[in-house]
Parts: structure tokens; sequence; C-alpha cells
């Protein structure tokens, strides 16, 4: 008589088969570490008839390279989208939830149904079709890194347009980035509408600020005082 741990059944490890048939989509995000400006994914199903030479992690290449790249992989793929989640979504949610939910987006967005999805990182979005998250996968696997160079292109496109709406933070230098020039804009300016109150140093500049208003307020209220 088989003992009861016997009896159980063994789990199974879901693997995708790399080489298997199939479109295969690559997805990866950019902009989860900035204080400002929505965090963007990508996801990409490259056409093997038509190889992109120079695929790479986005974060090794020069931003002249990226653009050119960013156009190739447009003409070139069989199916790419660019999504995103706002800095509203971030705060709601946070900033992995969002990050999350822009891939899937991304994913849902393309024209054509992936078979299995690759996703750069260790977790993988709720999906249709099947994923499996690679470590490291911008730099191992082509459409992981297509994915990664349209979602780093098009949040500094966007970044640039966040300047141009918000001069005084110099967010086409940094891209949102906590660097001492932003942090002391921050401090001085206080958060724009782009910004990330869930995120330490803007909540902390918003305080600061707030804080600031209500002894102005204070003040100013003793002096009309009889």
């Amino acid at each position: 008589m088989p003992s009861r741990r016997s009896s159980k059944p063994e789990p199974v490890q879901l693997g995708l088969v790399w080489d298997g048939p199939g479109l295969v989509a690559g997805v990866d995000e950019a902009g989860r570490g900035p204080l400002a400006g929505p965090v963007v994914a990508a996801a990409v199903i490259l056409d093997e008839l038509h190889p992109i030479v120079g695929l790479a992690d986005s974060k090794v290449l020069t931003p002249k390279r990226r653009e050119r790249l960013y156009d190739e992989v447009r003409a070139k793929a069989l199916a790419c989208c660019i999504a995103q989640a706002s800095a509203e979504e971030i705060d709601r949610l946070n900033i992995l939830q969002a990050s999350l939910l822009a891939m899937r987006r991304a994913v849902d967005g393309l024209r054509l149904t992936p078979h299995r999805v690759l996703v750069d990182g260790n977790r993988v979005p709720v999906l249709r079709a099947p994923a499996e998250a690679v470590i490291g996968g911008d730099a191992k696997v082509q459409a992981i890194s297509a994915a990664s160079i349209l979602a780093k292109v098009h949040r500094d496109r966007l970044c640039k347009e966040m300047h141009a709406q918000h001069p005084g933070y110099g967010f086409d230098v940094h891209k949102g980035y906590p660097t001492p020039a932003h942090l002391t804009a921050l401090r001085t300016l206080g958060p724009c509408e782009e910004h990330r109150r869930s995120f330490a140093p803007v909540r902390q500049a918003l305080a600061a600020m707030t804080g600031c208003s209500a002894l102005a307020d204070g003040v100013a209220r003793r002096r009309v005082e009889p």
C-alpha cells in the first residue's frame, strides 16, 4: 500500500520551450526608479526573416544608437506596442504593480497574439499567453532587448515633453531620476503634477512645502488679529 506521501501528486514545473514553434513576444519596462513621470513598457515580436543587428540592453547603448535601433525595430518587427502607467497609477498601485500593469497593456496592445511571452526580470504580469521571467533578459533575448530600447527611447521623449511643460526641474537631463540637481529643484519648487507622491523624496518635499505654507498662514493670521 503506498504511503500517504507517495500518493500525493508531484508538483509540475511548467517551463516554456524556448525553441518551440509560435510567436514569441519580448517585454521590458523603463522608468521604475525615477521620481516623476510614467513607467513605460514595450512588447515586441521580432521577424526572424528580417533580423536586426546590434540589439542589446538599452542601458549599454548610446542615445544615438538607441534612436536608430528604435526606428529599425518599429520598421521590421512583426508587431510591437508601447504602453505606460501614469504617476497617479504608480502612487495608487505601487511601482511594481504599475510596472506589471504597463507590461500587460503592452502585450494586450500587440496586433498579433503571442504564443508565449518572455519578460525581463523576476516577475511577470497576468497575461492570456504563457509567460516566463528571464533575469537579465534584456542582454540575453533579442526580443526583450528590442522592447527595452522601445521603452527607453519612448520614455526619454516623454521626459523632454515634461521638461517643456515644467522647465524648472531639468527632466530633459536627468529623466526624473533623483540626481542632486533634481532634488534641489524639488526642494525649491515643490512637486509638480508629474511627480510620484508616494516616493520618499517627493513626499518629503511636499510635506516641507505644506509645512512652510501652514507656518506662513499662521503668521499672517496673527498679524491681522487685533
